[in-house]
């Protein structure tokens, strides 16, 4: 079946940002008075939602009201945070050779922040669609976001192939029996490996 569809996650494949959100949830718990975040804690909020992520590196302090810690998130928002992404050197030019081929989509775990990260680095006008942890029915994992992506783009999941870095990721395309495209993560199961996005033009699907 021909290509039609690229769909990608945000964090781990368009960017770099575990240490934008080390800073971002540092700073929420510090703000607090309570220590910064260990390793597990680091890679869980890589991967969850801004939702999980909170309430899992509050769980040790159930005397912290969680919902001001939902007030401070959303008085401070992201911006603040957005000068510790690094955007993929080669993701332009990826997007510049795909978007007149393709239809680009994205689906991330972001909430209200993925609007200000395109707009910022100026991609917003690459993408036909973009599902959030606050748009979609359900987030990732579940495949809501892709099945959504899919009928709007009037797609089948073997015309699309999802481009992720992570466990979720690969439950999230399973969901829908899409292909996913391992990006920088060679222990992931998935149907194929980059470590760049130049190198995903020359796997067999785009070709």
């Amino acid at each position: 079946m021909k290509l039609k569809l690229v769909i990608f996650d945000c964090d781990g494949v368009m960017f770099d940002s575990k240490f934008a959100n080390q800073t971002y949830y540092n700073f929420l718990l510090q703000h607090f008075g309570y220590p910064v975040m260990n390793a597990e804690e680091l890679d869980y909020v890589h991967i969850h939602n801004v939702h999980e992520s909170t309430r899992h590196i509050f769980r040790h302090y159930p005397q912290q009201n969680i919902q001001d810690v939902d007030a401070l998130r959303l008085e401070t928002g992201y911006a603040p945070f957005l000068q510790y992404m690094n955007m993929e050197s080669d993701l332009i030019e990826f997007l510049d050779i795909c978007s007149p081929r393709y239809q680009l989509a994205v689906s991330t775990n972001r909430t209200n922040t993925m609007k200000q990260v395109l707009e910022i680095f100026k991609l917003k006008d690459y993408f036909v669609k973009v599902m959030t942890a606050e748009n979609a029915t359900r987030p990732k994992p579940a495949p809501d976001a892709l099945l959504e992506i899919l009928d709007y783009c009037n797609c089948s999941a073997d015309e699309a192939i999802y481009i992720g870095d992570s466990t979720i990721d690969r439950e999230h395309s399973a969901g829908c029996d899409m292909r996913l495209i391992a990006f920088k993560n060679k222990a992931l199961p998935a149907e194929f490996h980059v470590r760049s996005f130049m190198e995903i033009l020359q796997l067999p699907p785009f070709l």
